[in-house]
């Protein structure tokens, strides 16, 4: 059962990874501004060289802003050799003395740096409102679909192309969208980097490189956060709603096989690696290296605190100057130890935010893929093997689903193909013949399975079709008689019954439950044979008649034959008389006749037109059988007919059976002489006419005797 219909994520996940980038960005910004204010205040601070304090305007125009600061002064109070420490001699500002002196010539202003950090943020600000237009844009036809599909609303062929075209790629388009806008960014700060004209001292650089790096690491992860983003839901979400259940049991992803390993590397590396980076990155930032001190003098104790027991370092001297320590020793003040906390903190800070998305996208794209194999899985155990698993990745849980559907499709064909094999065998040994043996399957038959049981045995046969035979060709036989039973087969199917056997142009059938079973079907057969002699009239073909008999009794049905060939079939007097009768048809002149047998078996003779006929002995049989022939199965004038001589008939038979010859002859002549295509009447004229005329045999007792299929014994 597929999901309810998702809606589709574009922008608010650009909106997000925004967001991530400048949470990212500013405290880093903050921590650079706050460690450096003090030597960024410093470059605004200067003295004289005869001590007096001087005037620094802040800018370089004419008008700007004059602020009188104290010279520096060293340790002891006392002032420093220098105007100003060294190297920011290149950047100060425009200095005028009290003195009256010319003012030197106008440098740039400290603010320098922060007006190139601040082109770089408008610059980026300015590329990510474009990268949202792109995404709108690229993203409204999902975003469209989605929500049709998910109202039902009709969905274009064409809007329906491009989803299925670029679903699959929409985590690498959109990451790529606005990557556009952290790449032209950073290139153009290389650009900056590279000139080198735009920073008027050592420490502007200093600064606009640590963003500068702070900057591209928080873009990667910015733009490697929506690309999982987008590949989880295009993967959990989305693929079901565009793709076909055919598709779905295959990896849709390309042929490049991945692997759980790496997608576990990437969510450590993105949920430890990246917070300890950072927190890294801020002790970084937080300590200060003992090279960075002024070359000053401090007294034994400033040393004995900044320095304890690491006075090994120098010569032993508690003198000597800082010039002589080694540069990678550092130390932590309170803004440095402030920092590391912020750091630290923020790194868990963006430590919890990826582990919260990320530990929920790696854990469901393997236990959703997992849970749908395991159900489907039991599903499969229970007998259902038209489910499916959607093959949502493209790493080992994908390889184990897209086998999985394979080994079900297999499963599938296989049942099949024993279905089909099944059904095969049921048109040589029908189900029910399984069924009456007790069996379950045609593998469960072994030779001299046998039942006995009450049936009702219907034999049918084509009056004649030997001379019709000699007509055609073996193929045109062949074809004839095929078409021949495609007509009678499903009747016999259709009536609950089934076909023990085809001999030849005859057919025997079993009926296992009701002997109206066998009568309807014997009725609607002789229905299908006009129906069938109308096509072969069209065609030019011969038409033919059949003659049924039917007979119920207890019978035995099994297997019988050898180890190497066996074969289903029934052993029983009923078989054989059920033939005879069908024999009998052809002398009587009857399309249906039944036995006596048969007769009481029916929960409700009323239903059926019959008459009696005759009480015979058929060849084999010591016993007389009491016949009776189904009018129903005879064409509709026929049938009228024999209706409206009916008790004229049974009149004829009760004469005739008290030796009344002439008067029972008499009946049957008005019987003939109504309906002359009465063979049952002329058969009673005839045999009136040869008692009258050569006498009644001693040992008669109303009972003729068949030799074989309707011929009389005349010895």
């Amino acid at each position: 059962m597929r999901k309810r219909v998702p809606g589709f994520f574009g922008l608010r996940i650009y909106a997000f990874s925004a967001v991530l980038y400048y949470f990212l960005v500013m405290p880093f910004l903050l921590i650079l501004t706050i460690k450096y204010s003090p030597k960024l205040r410093e470059l605004g601070e200067f003295r004289s060289d005869n001590g007096t304090s001087i005037s620094i305007r802040l800018g370089n125009s004419p008008g700007g802003t004059n602020v009188r600061v104290r010279p520096v002064t060293d340790s002891l109070g006392m002032p420093t050799d220098s105007l100003y420490p060294a190297g920011i001699s290149d950047s100060l500002p425009v200095i005028d003395t009290i003195k009256g002196k010319e003012p030197t010539p106008p440098k740039p202003a400290i603010t320098n740096t922060e007006s190139q950090i601040g082109k770089a943020f408008s610059l980026l600000f300015n590329l990510l409102i474009i990268s949202f237009v792109f995404g709108f844009v690229f993203n409204l036809p999902f975003k469209r679909y989605f929500y049709k599909k998910r109202k039902r609303k009709e969905i274009t062929e064409k809007l329906h192309r491009f989803c299925r075209k670029y679903l699959l790629h929409v985590p690498l388009i959109n990451a790529g969208i606005l990557s556009l806008a952290f790449g032209i960014t950073h290139g153009y700060m290389l650009y900056v980097l590279n000139l080198g004209n735009g920073f008027g001292d050592g420490l502007e650089k200093t600064l606009y490189v640590q963003f500068f790096w702070v900057s591209l690491l928080s873009s990667l992860l910015s733009v490697m956060f929506v690309f999982f983003w987008e590949k989880h839901r295009v993967h959990i979400r989305y693929i079901e709603h565009l793709y076909d259940e055919n598709e779905l049991q295959s990896r849709i992803f390309g042929k490049k096989t991945g692997k759980i390993r790496n997608g576990l590397l990437i969510s450590s590396a993105m949920t430890t690696l990246l917070p300890l980076t950072i927190v890294m990155l801020y002790l970084f930032l937080s300590v200060t290296y003992l090279s960075e001190l002024p070359d000053l003098n401090f007294s034994d104790e400033q040393k004995k605190i900044l320095l304890g027991d690491y006075l090994i370092f120098s010569d032993g001297s508690l003198n000597t100057k800082f010039e002589s320590i080694p540069g990678w020793l550092f130390y932590f003040n309170v803004v440095n130890s402030l920092l590391m906390i912020i750091g630290i903190y923020s790194g868990i800070m963006v430590a919890f935010l990826y582990i919260v998305f990320f530990v929920k996208w790696t854990t469901q794209d393997i236990v959703i893929p997992v849970s749908e194999l395991l159900e489907n899985i039991k599903n499969t155990g229970a007998g259902e093997i038209n489910n499916f698993s959607i093959v949502r990745t493209n790493d080992e849980i994908g390889e184990l689903t897209e086998g999985y559907n394979e080994m079900t499709r297999r499963i599938r064909d296989y049942v099949s193909n024993i279905s089909q094999m099944t059904e095969a065998y049921s048109r040589f040994v029908p189900r029910q013949f399984l069924d009456f043996l007790g069996k379950n399957a045609f593998t469960d038959i072994k030779l001299g399975d046998q039942v006995q049981k009450e049936m009702t045995v219907l034999f049918t046969d084509i009056r004649s079709f030997t001379e019709i035979s000699e007509h055609m060709t073996p193929k045109e036989n062949f074809d004839f008689i095929n078409y021949y039973l495609g007509y009678m087969e499903p009747v016999i199917r259709n009536n609950n019954g089934f076909i023990d056997k085809y001999i030849g142009d005859s057919i025997m059938a079993l009926f296992g439950e009701y002997a109206e079973d066998a009568i309807n079907a014997a009725i609607e057969m002789r229905i299908k044979l006009s129906q069938f002699n109308q096509v072969m009239s069209q065609f030019g073909k011969p038409t033919i008649n059949s003659g049924i008999g039917i007979h119920t009794g207890s019978l035995m049905l099994g297997v019988v034959g050898g180890e190497g060939r066996m074969d289903g079939t029934v052993i029983s007097d009923a078989v054989n008389l059920a033939n005879r009768l069908e024999g009998l048809t052809k002398l009587y002149g009857s399309s249906i006749i039944i036995s006596q047998d048969t007769l009481i078996r029916l929960n409700n003779p009323g239903l059926y037109n019959y008459r009696f006929l005759d009480l015979a002995r058929v060849k084999g049989k010591k016993k007389s059988v009491y016949i009776f022939e189904i009018l129903d199965g005879e064409p509709d004038d026929i049938r009228h007919l024999k209706m409206i001589t009916k008790d004229l008939f049974a009149q004829g038979i009760n004469h005739y059976n008290s030796k009344e010859f002439a008067r029972a002859m008499q009946l049957f002549e008005e019987v003939y002489k109504t309906n002359n295509q009465d063979l049952a009447a002329r058969l009673y004229i005839e045999r009136c006419s040869d008692f009258i005329k050569f006498g009644v045999p001693e040992d008669w007792d109303g009972i003729d005797t068949y030799k074989d299929y309707g011929t009389r014994k005349t010895d």
